[in-house]
């Protein structure tokens, strides 16, 4: 999900340490939520990690336009427009050529609108035209320098085409006044955790504001591929990210320059919780954020499929689906039992993200407490 839309997924309700069922229904029928359109299955890349196991052809065809627009005018008529926010994802966007054209018909409904690309197909041509087309906000992934970015895409080219895009990118919001939500993302794991430093400082000076750090989930293409983190491991990112912070505020004072870092859908991370983000986590996945597959199923977020999918919006309309649904992710009460209904830690995690269940019988498929090793 772009920058602008990510604080979705943390937890701004009245009480942020024990999330009340009243309050995540209400958070259910707002109007600050976010669609995310999944318009491709197709990449041109063949990322190790992919959670999706996106390939260079799909046996699902690309959602048409019409189809997605169609589902954004049954939400405009009971949400407000501008305060939804359409995230455009896939697969690889940019290998839609009707993608400014989706964009434009966003925007004249009055969305905000914003994408997410490996940056390959980026160029300053294709940056402008998506401007045109009303589109605020972008994000970029970035896993280390050009070895390590090299490894994880398995292509040599798409560092370079994604520096040039960031750099395309910071300068035109050095230059114009019109807002726009930018960030890059960092994937991390063993043969890039040392180089975070590094990365840091090159992402400053290249003139980056916000970066999100994830760490990698065994899900599509990844769960072919160890990527795991070490108990050592994990508690040196969460010290990276604490620390990155901390210099953040320092900068601020003295009225220096600094880069605003956060994790992102790690789940409930305890101590480091509010230390790491920029709220206490909660996964808004069916709460606050609705997505629409490639083929029209509907689900919370597009990392929650399977048992998840809540409907289709070839046989009902999205409001509808979204409206008479999704209890299962707005109560997540059946999450505890196994390990996590021992677990004193269950009233502010609530199971995790639901991108770690695969269904309502296993528990999450990565639990961080214990991954912190803090007592259950």
């Amino acid at each position: 999900m772009p920058f602008f839309a990510e604080n979705l997924c943390r937890w701004w309700g009245k009480n942020p340490v024990l999330k009340k069922q009243e309050e995540i229904n209400l958070l259910a029928t707002d109007d600050e939520n976010a669609v995310i359109c999944e318009c491709t299955l197709r990449c041109n890349l063949n990322c190790l990690h992919c959670g999706s196991d996106c390939l260079k052809t799909s046996k699902t065809p690309d959602m048409p336009v019409k189809d997605f627009i169609e589902v954004l005018d049954d939400i405009r008529i009971n949400y407000r427009p501008a305060n939804l926010f359409v995230c455009i994802t896939g697969g690889e966007p940019l290998l839609r050529t009707d993608l400014e054209e989706a964009g434009r018909q966003i925007a004249e409904r009055g969305y905000g609108w914003g994408i997410v690309t490996n940056g390959l197909l980026f160029t300053k041509e294709r940056f402008d035209s998506l401007l045109k087309a009303g589109m605020c906000s972008l994000s970029f992934s970035i896993d280390g320098f050009e070895k390590e970015h090299a490894f994880m895409r398995q292509n040599d080219v798409v560092y370079s085409k994604v520096i040039e895009g960031i750099k395309i990118i910071t300068e035109y919001k050095r230059t114009w006044s019109r807002p726009f939500a930018f960030d890059v993302i960092t994937c991390v794991h063993k043969g890039n955790l040392a180089i975070l430093p590094k990365l840091r400082d090159y992402l400053m000076e290249l003139g980056v504001e916000n970066w999100r750090i994830f760490t990698i989930f065994p899900s599509g293409r990844a769960a072919k591929n160890d990527f795991s983190l070490s108990h050592e491991e994990y508690l040196q990112v969460m010290s990276f990210i604490e620390e990155t912070r901390k210099t953040e505020k320092t900068a601020k004072r003295r009225g220096e320059s600094y880069i605003h870092v956060s994790t992102a859908c790690e789940g409930y991370l305890g101590k480091y919780d509010s230390k790491v983000n920029d709220g206490f986590f909660s996964c808004m996945a069916g709460v606050s954020v609705g997505s629409v597959m490639c083929d029209g199923s509907v689900t919370g977020c597009l990392s929650v499929r399977g048992d998840f999918i809540q409907g289709n919006i070839y046989k009902e309309s999205f409001v509808d689906i979204w409206n008479d649904r999704f209890q299962i992710m707005r109560d997540r009460s059946w999450t505890k039992k196994g390990g996590c209904g021992k677990c004193k830690h269950w009233k502010n995690c609530m199971g995790n993200g639901m991108h770690l269940h695969k269904d309502m019988e296993s528990g999450p498929g990565i639990c961080n407490m214990r991954l912190l090793r803090e007592k259950c």
